[in-house]
């Protein structure tokens, strides 16, 4: 039973992470979002409330890994490009995940473990799947990011960069589609994050509690409505709700057709210089942004 969760559209004050987190689901190579920001700031009720408004994917039916029926063959899984070399390959849609990593987690849960027993006669179906299985192609969550464990987060990169799981035991190794949208949250009066996970995150965003008294009123208000009548409250936004979802689905099919200017290119790297960014990771994920930004603008 999936937890009933605040409407998206009905967070207020918070439009610059709400934003950042709709880019990134109309285009996911933007490389993930980091929030920081003081607890009770809505970052977590942010997050686990897009899952109302994000769009159904296309899948290989009966896929454990949800991988993707127009990927190349070398994309998929094991037993996906059998079934595609075979012309065996149904498809059907669900919906797209939010998967949340929680900080005590173990290695196993997150990549999986393996039936040695199993492994050679049955291959990639000895796997029970881990977290980064249930996330792929969807959002994987972690709350309190900058106190995740070393190894588990040294795990997320190597998945992150090569967009593949790997699990390895007793000599033995299987391997199945990762890509992911990596999505943090953090207080930064707790700790620092990783540089090398920062690094992975395409934004960041500032989060700060609304200083405007009639908007701080508002939102307590809708948040005791929602605790007092949450079907009530929810029904109250449906239309929003999946106007918004809609939206999102022709995003992300308009972005293949946005085209930006060279002048834009230019700018775009002006400005990094300027700010003395020297990764043209900056430059990309901008480039990325504001194409997403225009899909969903129409």
């Amino acid at each position: 039973m999936r937890k009933v969760q605040f409407p998206f559209v009905a967070v207020l004050g918070q439009e610059r992470m709400k934003l950042g987190l709709i880019l990134n689901v109309i285009d996911p190579q933007i490389g993930g979002v980091l929030l920081t920001g003081q607890q009770g700031t809505g970052k977590s009720t942010g997050v686990r409330s897009l899952v109302e408004v994000m769009p159904d994917i296309e899948v290989v039916k009966d896929c454990q890994f949800s991988c993707n029926p127009k990927s190349h063959i070398d994309d998929l899984c094991e037993d996906c490009r059998v079934r595609k070399e075979k012309g065996d390959l149904e498809t059907e849609f669900k919906e797209m995940r939010l998967i949340n990593l929680p900080l005590g987690v173990t290695e196993d849960m997150v990549t999986g473990s393996l039936s040695i027993d199993k492994v050679l006669t049955e291959g990639i179906r000895s796997l029970h799947p881990g977290l980064l299985a249930k996330a792929n192609r969807g959002i994987l969550y972690i709350d309190e990011i900058n106190l995740l464990q070393d190894h588990i987060v040294d795990t997320l990169l190597d998945a992150s960069a090569s967009g593949i799981n790997i699990i390895e035991r007793e000599g033995i190794s299987v391997m199945h589609p990762s890509r992911f949208i990596l999505v943090g949250s953090m207080n930064p009066e707790e700790g620092d994050l990783r540089p090398q996970i920062a690094d992975r995150l395409g934004l960041e965003v500032k989060i700060k509690a609304p200083r405007d008294a009639k908007l701080r009123a508002e939102i307590t208000k809708r948040v005791i409505d929602f605790d007092d009548n949450p079907k009530t409250f929810i029904k109250n936004y449906e239309s929003e709700q999946e106007e918004l979802r809609k939206k999102i689905v022709r995003a992300r099919e308009l972005i293949k057709d946005v085209k930006i200017p060279s002048s834009v290119y230019e700018f775009v790297s002006r400005l990094v210089n300027e700010l003395d960014i020297f990764s043209q990771r900056a430059d990309i994920t901008f480039i990325r942004c504001a194409r997403a930004h225009a899909a969903f603008n129409g």
